[in-house]
């Protein structure tokens, strides 16, 4: 019963961090579409409730829908391959009023239920949610400025340069991946526990930096994403504000920028496991000072942290040059197969660490995120590796 009462009381505060975000868009904006490869915000406004009520009401419990076409339209998201977009336009999508109240009575007869739900799925009701805080974070990135209510928040500090390259030497040994099924949750890509031998090679302390990846724009390459030129002068597109590039925060690359970026300079991105090797070395990540759990909106420098190396958790996910594919004795959740399986297509990597907006439960090591290698939305970094 106290695990019960702990999950209960995390999902309460994980709808109150979700609400919050979307109190940060102004209502008329609420049918908007950021990310073009994306659902528009409404989606979103409802599809966090509809998921938690066929998962928790429909599949556990069997209870009757009150209102089966919500639960069929909020209850997938979409990642089409690249030129397919969708074509939907707002009138096609039922009015925010609606939609509330499908929430509110949502959450009130999940509340009476809980005590029903067995714990597992809490945990997946929870986490699912915490993920969306943080994709959600990436549309809410992209809105137009004036289309966002912007808190309070500190200014970053000035950039200070260029910072230290220094790699670290990791020795020839086992990485563990994945997790044994007595260890607690994991979503079911995680499972099982496997050990794999890795050589010995060596990693950047730090991610590579904005200040660094600069070096290859002046070369003629295309600058990132979240990069604007402004009278001649690098900008940085933060969530509520532009400002002078940060020298010395992690730059922000899909994986084939990332891997283009280490071709470059001679060497290449770590493999999962090799990640794993690494992280080993670093300790435990603290989630104010590695920058993941909601403590910044934006990155900071990379030195913030200590290591080495430093902030193999935090300040950004990092891209892997592993595809993202199952591992031995993989089984789909049966409450949600398509959580995993349909992304061992090829055409997605894995990233490790976390990202400023990353809640704290995934900073777990058998914790894996994944994407498409031309993606330019996400808050994802990398560093080198010299074998």
């Amino acid at each position: 019963m106290p695990a019960l009462t702990s999950l209960c009381r995390a999902l309460s505060e994980a709808r109150e961090h979700t609400d919050d975000l979307f109190r940060l868009v102004r209502p008329d904006s609420l049918y908007e579409r950021p990310i073009p490869e994306r659902h528009r915000i409404v989606f979103y406004l409802g599809h966090l409730e509809a998921f938690d009520w066929n998962l928790i009401a429909r599949y556990a419990l069997d209870k009757r829908s009150f209102h089966p076409e919500f639960d069929r339209l909020f209850a997938f998201g979409i990642d089409p391959p690249p030129g397919r977009l969708p074509a939907d336009v707002p009138a096609d999508w039922p009015s925010i009023a609606e939609v509330e109240r499908y929430n509110q009575r949502t959450r009130d007869e999940i509340d009476e239920l809980v005590g029903e739900v067995p714990e597992q799925l809490l945990h997946v009701a929870l986490e699912h949610r915490l993920m969306h805080a943080e994709t959600f974070t990436y549309i809410l990135h992209n809105l137009d400025y004036g289309r966002k209510l912007a808190p309070i928040i500190h200014p970053m500090a000035e950039a200070q340069g260029q910072c230290d390259t220094q790699f670290i030497a990791v020795p020839e040994g086992e990485a563990t991946l994945g997790l044994d099924p007595e260890a607690g949750f994991g979503w079911d890509n995680e499972f099982r526990s496997h050990r794999v031998r890795v050589p010995a090679f060596s990693i950047g302390k730090n991610k590579v930096t904005n200040g660094e990846y600069l070096e290859l724009v002046r070369q003629g390459a295309r600058a990132p994403f979240f990069w604007v030129e402004r009278a001649g002068r690098w900008q940085y597109r933060g969530m509520f504000n532009e400002y002078p590039l940060p020298l010395d925060c992690p730059v922000y690359a899909t994986h084939v920028e990332a891997a283009a970026y280490a071709r470059w300079r001679g060497m290449r991105l770590p493999t999962e496991a090799e990640f794993h090797r690494a992280a080993s070395l670093a300790g435990e990540p603290d989630a104010a000072t590695a920058n993941f759990g909601f403590h910044q909106w934006d990155p900071v420098p990379v030195s913030r942290a200590p290591g080495p190396p430093s902030q193999l958790t935090g300040n950004g996910w990092e891209w892997t040059s592993t595809v993202f594919a199952p591992f031995p004795g993989f089984e789909p959740f049966p409450f949600y197969q398509n959580y995993s399986e349909p992304f061992f297509d090829g055409q997605h990597y894995v990233l490790k660490g976390a990202s400023p907006r990353t809640a704290a439960c995934f900073a777990r090591p058998s914790f894996r995120n994944w994407f498409r290698p031309e993606y330019p939305y996400i808050y994802s970094t990398f560093r080198l590796v010299k074998s």
